[in-house]
């Protein structure tokens, strides 16, 4: 077995001591159901007798308690039987490895809480085993060989961790920035020298080379101490409101440099946040003294998959809810971190670049444009850079399945169009021309995002942090262990392996939800489901990643509140709308935007709008609504969703859907009843589009087979409408069940469909129940889910997260080795055997025009520093970046060869160190 592990053998100790302390805490439950199968032996061997009868399989947890029905004739029995403990384990078991005589129990007790038992059937017996046996014996049910093989890869992150500390409650996942905060406290306190990470934290902060904060004066915690008491009592003599610009230089004088605050009052209390701290630390005053902290200038943002822009591009392939996610996160960090630099007391300008693929067939967007200012913000942009081959620019789309032989010369290239403006010896310091200097936090998006942002990060060595929106392991079962079946069109072993790389280089992971991380009572999260899985003959996961690690943090997006706002604030309509709208539901002629027509327009409208692909489910809700006759005697039936010829798709499970859409309108004879609309691009008109569906008392689905969080929920809510969600993933956090809205199963239309119907007929009875759903939901909204919120947590986490990088520096470095041998060693070999199409072009780009910076007339505009011009794109951005593309195969050549060379040599030396 070749052992993908630590580097010294220590850690290699480490690692199987923790599998056996594991083991021997996991006695509780395997004496529990050694317990249940002795006062149930007789029905419990016939259960695991029938198991096995059927030969080396995998069984769902549904099959368990369907053998127990089945086994136990007696209902008092039975129901004795599923209601004990051994009842209890059965239904906690996630799946089972069945190879006769034994039945091995993937039992899942709690949110991340893992045991693996192997049950004798001969003799109902029960041992505990090690992931990694349970794993391998999952393995052997599609290879028998497996068992005996010695060469399997495996991956084990978690050695790496068993000294860090990690969150212990279930409850807790999630908040990890709170745990940090109190872990961080507990190491500060003590002792005065104890809080001398924090004295270098702080002597490092600077803005463009200019020093914040405090300067080498201040070079001891007794030294900052003294003058925090000094400076306490000169700043009370000063009136509250006086700007510190009258009396920083006296500040200076004691050591303190600019980035306190923005007047004496503020000052004041930020010190006297940082006495505190050092005298009695607390969880509570260290949080609300890094959120003051002058760390969080410029942030750039890696989305790399689809088409990403403002304009005509939502619809089109591998392109949702994730750039409107990012479009809303930029204006939303950008106006506070202009509140938070005011408040400083500084002047310094933010910068905010997004850095997304070029496609030169871009299909009538800006998408083949390199630089594009981002609307309603004043220093934000997107950065586009092209797919390079052998053979030059690759024109068109590529679906985010393909992307992967693509993204490291990305991360070069976008790292090359850095280096090649900046005429200085260390190119490192200074990444992005239009940022002037490296980022201060780095953000990825999705699995290609999120890889290309563990390598810059690496590279500038700066606080990265992690969003991955849909993680596609749970999208398909046992896609890890039937990888091979899903390789040539999914490439799930290149995916998988990319997500874990960027999970563990990550240093905080933000998610929407906690479903995202740790799913619920009865179904895995998404992140948990990488804790430990295998993809046989390429590696064994035995332990990827840990759900109760503190970088996991739930920060819930919102929406654009210019946007989506509510049906109540009449005075706000976007009436001009309202004949396109009126003819995009209610026109019976068939068009390229409309489709079916609806009979009897005094019908509430139930309303969904999603990508059409499988797990959207679109095509489900449809036929929910056809086979219910109650439902639809109530209701009609509107859909927003893709396109009508599957011709026009790229997408190869679009195609399938829409061909099922037809065949299902067809089916149930929905013309009438039901309207089916092509994808809408326009947010402000779809905007207008909620509340007009709002106006007829509707409703609006989400029946998503699992959703992530869900942004069209989140938009709904904001506009009026009751909602009803998939109980499978984050909307059902956003909507608290009979209260601001209602769950559905999306594995059960039929419950389902009559859940919608019952809610339609009480409006009916109660005319005032549409309004208190309505109402609910809006509630809900305001306390959870605004990006206003959502900026704040996000910054907070860039700065303490900074410094608990540096409090874990070397646990960091060792663990980043580690990464980058998987990444050497398996990713680059995965993505090497995805095929290149032989489409391209040669390494030219048309010169980007230099485009008006827009007005800065956004509704919610943030104070500004002082009065100060919109920052535009550098004059040579544009054109110098232009014409290095297009000199790209000449003067570029050289410097490419000079990178990778390094690239190689760099690797060739660590892989020495590892295997010597």
């Amino acid at each position: 077995m070749f052992f993908l592990s630590p580097a010294t053998p220590s850690l290699i100790l480490l690692s199987k001591l923790f599998y056996r302390f594991k083991l021997f805490m996991d006695l509780g439950i395997k004496d529990s159901l050694a317990n249940a199968l002795k006062q149930s032996r007789y029905h419990a061997k016939r259960c695991f007798d029938r198991f096995t009868s059927r030969g080396r399989r995998l069984v769902k947890p549904q099959e368990l308690i369907y053998a127990i029905e089945k086994t136990i004739d007696d209902e008092l029995e039975r129901t004795k039987v599923l209601e004990g403990s051994l009842g209890q384990i059965l239904r906690s078991t996630q799946e089972a490895v069945v190879i006769p005589p034994y039945v091995v129990l993937a039992i899942r007790g709690s949110p991340g809480r893992w045991d693996y038992l192997k049950v004798n059937a001969d003799d109902v017996t029960v041992h505990a085993i090690t992931p990694t046996q349970y794993l391998a014996l999952k393995e052997s049910i599609y290879d028998k060989d497996r068992l005996k093989s010695e060469d399997t890869v495996e991956v084990d992150f978690g050695a790496f961790d068993f000294c860090m500390p990690r969150l212990t409650l279930p409850s807790s996942i999630g908040n990890g920035f709170n745990y940090i905060s109190k872990f961080t406290t507990s190491k500060l306190s003590g002792d005065l020298e104890n809080a001398k990470p924090l004295l270098d934290y702080l002597l490092a902060l600077n803005h463009r080379g200019e020093k914040l904060m405090i300067n080498e004066t201040l070079d001891t915690v007794s030294k900052l101490q003294k003058a925090l008491i000094v400076a306490d009592v000169y700043l009370s003599a000063h009136p509250k409101d006086e700007p510190c610009r009258t009396f920083e230089h006296k500040l200076k004088e004691w050591g303190f440099e600019r980035g306190w605050g923005d007047s004496a009052e503020r000052v004041k209390e930020t010190m006297k946040m940082l006495s505190e701290i050092l005298q009695a630390p607390d969880p509570c005053n260290m949080e609300s003294f890094f959120s003051r902290l002058p760390v969080i200038f410029n942030v750039v943002i890696f989305s790399i998959h689809g088409y990403f822009g403002q304009s005509d591009v939502l619809g089109l392939p591998d392109t949702g809810g994730q750039v409107v996610y990012i479009l809303d996160q930029v204006k939303a960090l950008e106006e506070e971190i202009l509140l938070r630099i005011k408040q400083q007391g500084l002047n310094a300008k933010p910068r905010i670049l997004v850095v997304s693929r070029l496609i030169p067939e871009a299909q009538g967007t800006k998408c083949n444009e390199e630089m594009e200012p981002i609307l309603n913000t004043m220093y934000s942009h997107i950065l586009r850079v092209p797919f390079h081959t052998s053979k030059g620019i690759l024109p068109q789309w590529v679906s985010r399945f393909d992307i992967y032989p693509y993204l490291e010369r990305f991360a070069q290239a976008s790292l090359i169009l850095c280096l090649t403006c900046i005429e200085m010896e260390d190119a490192a310091s200074k990444v992005l021309e239009v940022m002037e200097c490296k980022p201060d936090l780095i953000l990825g998006n999705y699995t290609d995002g999120n890889i290309v942002a563990s390598l810059m990060a690496k590279k500038f060595g700066v606080t990265q942090g992690t969003i991955a929106h849909a993680l596609e392991k749970t999208k398909y079962e046992d896609s890890d262990i039937n990888w091979k079946k899903f390789e040539k069109k999914y490439h799930f072993s290149c995916q998988f392996t990319a997500d874990l790389i960027s999970m563990n280089a990550a240093d905080f992971i933000i998610t929407s939800t906690y479903q995202e991380i740790a799913g619920s009572n009865k179904r895995p999260g998404q992140y948990e489901t990488h804790a430990a899985f295998t993809m046989p003959g390429l590696c064994r996961v035995v332990s990827g990643i840990n759900v109760f690690d503190p970088k996991f943090n739930i920060a819930s997006p919102g929406a654009e509140q210019s946007v989506y706002f509510p049906i109540t604030e009449k005075e706000k309509r976007l009436t001009s709308f309202h004949p396109a709208i009126e003819e995009l539901l209610f026109n019976k002629e068939d068009n390229n935007e409309h489709m079916g027509y609806l009979v009897d327009r005094t019908k509430p409208i139930i309303f969904s709008m999603a990508r059409l692909d499988t797990v959207k489910n679109i095509t489900g809700l449809t036929e929910w609504f056809g086979k219910n006759k109650r439902l639809r005697s109530l209701v009609n039936l509107v859909v927003v969703a893709g396109f009508f010829d599957p011709s026009k798709s790229k997408d190869r499970e679009e195609m399938a859907e829409i061909k099922k859409m037809h065949e299902l309108i067809e089916k149930y004879k929905l013309k009438g009843q039901m309207r089916w609309i092509a994808a809408q691009n326009d947010r402000t008109r779809n905007g207008e589009l909620y509340r007009c569906i709002a106006d007829t008392k509707g409703a609006f689905v989400q029946p998503a087979l699992y959703e992530a969080f869900g942004l069209t929920v989140i938009e709904a809510m904001n506009c009026g409408l009751p909602t009803f969600v998939t109980n499978q993933g984050g909307p059902a956090e956003i909507v608290v069940d009979g209260v601001s809205g209602f769950h559905i199963d999306p594995n059960n239309g039929d419950e389902s469909s009559e859940k919608i119907a019952d809610f339609f007929t009480k409006c009916k009875v109660d005319v005032e129940y549409w309004d208190q759903l309505s109402q609910a939901g809006l509630q809900r909204i305001y306390e959870c889910y605004t990006w206003k919120i959502y900026a704040n947590k996000v910054l907070n986490m860039g700065s303490m997260y900074g410094f608990w990088k540096q409090l874990n520096k070397e646990n960091k470095q060792v663990k980043q080795r580690y990464i980058d041998i998987l990444y050497d060693l398996q990713f680059k070999k995965l993505a090497k055997t995805i095929e290149i199409p032989n489409i391209t072009t040669p390494v030219k780009t048309e010169p980007t025009k230099q485009r008006q910076q827009p007005k800065t007339d956004a509704p919610n505009e943030p104070p500004t520093v002082v009065a100060q011009e919109p920052v535009h794109p550098p004059r040579t951005m544009s054109s110098s970046r232009s014409m290095r593309l297009s000199s790209m195969t000449n003067a570029g050549k050289p410097l490419l060869v000079f990178v990778s060379v390094l690239i190689v040599v760099y690797a060739s030396k660590n892989l020495y160190r590892y295997f010597k």
